[in-house]
């Protein structure tokens, strides 16, 4: 999620505020003021119509549904909530209602349904469900969160103080709007939605932070919870400072899964026929775009990496070479800045695609193709708006929930650290986890929000979660926890894509299908989704 500069520079400052909110994560809490003791008002049914442009289904129809913004005062301010639909293309096979989240938080739910490059979506579920996407308030479309631009010349300001000031900035436009972002707040804005459509009962699809929102409507609605999908979850005691620091190694791992692919279709690509001869083609284009070199430790020597010169000795070449490369990697960073002073890794548009493809396998060959190719590469991330004034709007949001519902104390001793990887390395692997940890990134926003301890004690069906097992955005102990908080039975899935559901996987699309429509399936784990097309 997130384009990476330097604060040092006007244009890399702007990395440290959208680095407060980049990061595809999860979290269900409840705000202080308390939950509402007076129903809202009844909706009457929806009126359906056109969609924003976005939406790209034929047939999708869109309403809104007007909510309170505080639920402790109901009859208070109010937000215009948007929801888009996919009716049923079988009417006499229908089921009910599949409400989905896209994750982030600050993924467009509107669009969340739509088949694209990443995601191909059961025909069943197209079949028998009316897919429901609510827009996550905050976002646009559902009372978006207006804010000043922070002032990127303050330095200081950005390493001691960003939460308050991002706070500050919102209030300037949309008064205390920030204040009312929260899990919770969106899984009774769920329930309003359910009210409107007229339906007993609701299924939920959730990915990554949607998992923890689904599972905050299931704690609090269970006599409306049917089935639940719980697909990639995160621990629910890590909100929000750990969890982002749990992803920085799993992170760097799978970059090199992508390296190894890579080179695997060196047919294709001509990147080089190692993970270690990828990687260098790799720095050579950060290299170009940034002025410097990326720190991000280079994948194990192989055979095929051992110069003529070597063979008698490979061995010890490949030992030696993989034992010293992340120093090396640091060193060369370091001393092409001191020789081209300003120079950022993290002002690489393709460190930063890097990043954002290496959980998704089915948009590696994107980024090859661009290595290949020499041509521009823009920042995708799967779980944020695709246009641009929205996808800013999302970063606002997920800042401000972000710091809302961070029941996580920071850890001092991970302050040195962050001030090294984002005003001195640029290192975008490391730095949005140890802005995190260290407390920077939500200094001077105190949380305003206690968790919902999320439980599925009370569900009739208990809830099916699916993690794959080197999962570098929701890693495998985490989902695990989540799994045992809602009583949910658990799919492994081998690999390390985020999100499993809709990725060309039959085994777990069809495990999928049996659950949603049985409330059972005797899958434990699957195979890896199948590996993306070289093109």
């Amino acid at each position: 999620m997130h384009s990476r500069r330097s604060a040092f520079r006007p244009s890399a400052a702007r990395h440290v505020a959208a680095a407060v909110a980049s990061v595809l994560v999860a979290a269900g809490l409840v705000v202080v003021q308390g939950a509402a003791t007076t129903a809202p008002a009844a909706h009457a049914a929806p009126t359906w119509g056109t969609c924003p442009d976005t939406v790209s289904t034929p047939g999708a129809v869109c309403t809104t549904v007007t909510v309170p913004q505080d639920y402790s005062r109901p009859d208070g301010e109010t937000i215009d909530v948007t929801v888009s639909k996919l009716p049923a293309r079988d009417p006499d096979a229908r089921r009910g209602v599949l409400f989905g989240n896209a994750g982030g938080p600050g993924g467009d739910s509107l669009t969340y349904f739509d088949d694209n490059e990443l995601f191909t979506w059961p025909d069943a579920l197209r079949d028998e469900w009316d897919l429901i996407g609510v827009q996550p308030r905050g976002l646009a479309h559902a009372g978006p969160l207006q804010c000043a631009p922070l002032n990127p010349a303050d330095v200081l300001m950005l390493a001691t103080n960003v939460g308050g000031a991002h706070r500050a900035v919102c209030e300037s436009v949309s008064g205390d709007d920030w204040r009312h972002l929260t899990t919770e707040n969106t899984a009774r804005d769920w329930e309003q939605v359910r009210l409107s459509l007229g339906e007993e009962q609701i299924s939920i699809h959730g990915l990554s932070y949607g998992t923890l929102l689904g599972s905050t409507y299931a704690t609090l609605f269970p006599q409306h919870t049917d089935k639940v999908v719980l697909d990639s979850g995160a621990h629910p005691d890590w909100m929000w400072n750990q969890v982002l620091l749990e992803q920085n190694e799993p992170h760097k791992r799978r970059v090199h899964d992508m390296f190894d692919w890579i080179a695997a279709n060196d047919a294709t690509y001509g990147l080089g026929d190692t993970p270690l001869k990828v990687y260098q083609r790799w720095t050579e284009r950060v290299l170009a775009e940034a002025g410097t070199t990326p720190t991000l430790a280079p994948p194990p020597a192989r055979v095929g990496d051992v110069p003529a010169e070597w063979q008698s000795l490979a061995q010890a070449w490949i030992d030696g070479t993989t034992l010293t490369g992340p120093a090396r990697a640091q060193l060369e960073g370091l001393a092409r800045q001191l020789r081209n002073p300003g120079a950022m890794q993290s002002q690489s548009i393709t460190l930063a695609a890097t990043r954002s493809l290496a959980p998704q396998s089915q948009g590696w060959p994107m980024l090859a193709a661009a290595l290949r190719d020499g041509t521009p590469l823009g920042v995708v991330d799967p779980e944020m708006p695709a246009v641009p004034a929205e996808a800013l709007i999302a970063v606002n949001m997920q800042s401000a929930i972000l710091c809302n519902e961070n029941r996580v104390a920071p850890r001092p001793l991970d302050y040195p650290g962050f001030l090294w990887t984002q005003f001195v390395t640029g290192d975008i692997f490391d730095a949005t986890g140890l802005m995190f940890s260290s407390g920077a990134a939500c200094a001077g926003a105190p949380a305003v929000a206690t968790p919902v301890e999320v439980s599925g004690d009370a569900l009739e069906v208990p809830p099916l979660l699916i993690n794959s097992v080197a999962d570098p955005q929701t890693p495998l102990h985490g989902a695990r926890a989540l799994a045992d908080r809602m009583g949910a039975h658990m799919v492994t899935v081998d690999g390390g894509d985020h999100g499993q559901v809709a990725k060309g996987n039959t085994v777990v699309d069809d495990a999928v299908v049996e659950y949603l429509r049985t409330g059972h399936t005797a899958l434990t784990s699957a195979p890896a989704p199948p590996p993306p097309v070289a093109r």
